[in-house]
């Protein structure tokens, strides 16, 4: 079971927010078919979807990742509620690549860094909010703490980790972010700098049964934490036959014309399993009312 904890220091400097998102990426892998470096490229961005997505305040906020660097994997998109729940696609999910330099998956090699990371954040408002910076390394963790530390000025550390099997399913997934808060003392980030500089991978932590939680003690053993909360993400999809009707009406009545000359036409989410079938003679009714 999935599993993501949100806690802080009792002398409230920092917070931190960890998850196992095993299952969610065995889930992805499931249903995109991915290769190793693509699994392990948009799991890690599917978990810091996660992570990010479970501290917004409102119920219906939402918050969507894209990364393109250029790589043969092309575009990765990662969309999270705020419970943490995600879904995701990435444009080629079959990458075989070699490979990098220290025998683990080339995920910077299927990603590139000729490009940039898009965070949108719709809260609600008029208009969404959108940072964008470059890539740094498309490692994806470190992409993740230029971004916090650019748009948003919040000191981060953030680690990502997917562990694929040799039968491409996901042995295991997760990651953490800690974040320093305004409170902050100025020995803070030497103390946490100090706590993380052994640090362990976080797939060699959640692969020796730790929780959670335990990582959250374990990167900041100097600190004394206290749990905000915690909750189970999914990977889920909120897809629907009507949302793809509105979709196919914003087509236009020509468009829908000439698709009506078909027997049917079928609809497949990019995010999910779910294909939607629509007749002739519903798609003609769609063109009628418009």
């Amino acid at each position: 079971m999935n599993e993501l904890v949100r806690m802080i220091s009792v002398d409230g400097t920092l917070t931190v927010i960890a998850a196992d998102t095993t299952d969610i990426i065995n889930r992805m892998e499931r249903i995109h078919k991915t290769s190793a470096v693509t699994s392990a490229a948009l799991g890690r961005l599917l978990t810091a979807a996660s992570l990010m997505g479970a501290v917004l305040k409102g119920r219906d906020d939402s918050l969507t990742l894209r990364l393109n660097g250029g790589g043969p994997a092309g575009t990765l998109i990662a969309v999270s509620d705020s419970s943490g729940n995600v879904r995701g696609y990435v444009e080629n999910p079959v990458v075989e690549i070699p490979l990098n330099s220290k025998g683990k998956l080339d995920v910077a090699g299927a990603v590139g860094k000729n490009g940039g990371l898009t965070v949108m954040k719709d809260l609600g408002l008029k208009e969404p909010y959108i940072g964008q910076t470059p890539i740094v390394s498309g490692e994806i963790a470190e992409d993740i703490t230029s971004y916090f530390a650019v748009s948003e000025q919040i000191p981060s550390v953030c680690a990502l980790g997917v562990l694929v099997n040799p039968d491409l399913s996901i042995k295991a997934a997760g990651g953490f972010i800690i974040q320093l808060l305004p409170t902050a003392l100025d020995d803070t980030i030497d103390k946490v700098e100090e706590c993380i500089k052994d640090i362990e991978p976080v797939t060699k932590m959640l692969s020796d049964g730790m929780s959670p939680e335990d990582i959250c003690r374990k990167v900041l053993k100097g600190f004394e934490l206290e749990t905000l909360d915690s909750s189970s993400p999914e990977y889920r999809c909120n897809c629907s036959k009507e949302r793809v009707t509105n979709a196919l009406i914003s087509l236009g009545k020509n468009e829908l014309n000439e698709m009506a000359q078909e027997p049917q036409t079928e609809v497949e989410c990019h995010f999910c399993d779910k294909r939607y079938v629509f007749s002739s003679s519903e798609i003609k009714k769609l063109a009628e009312s418009i």
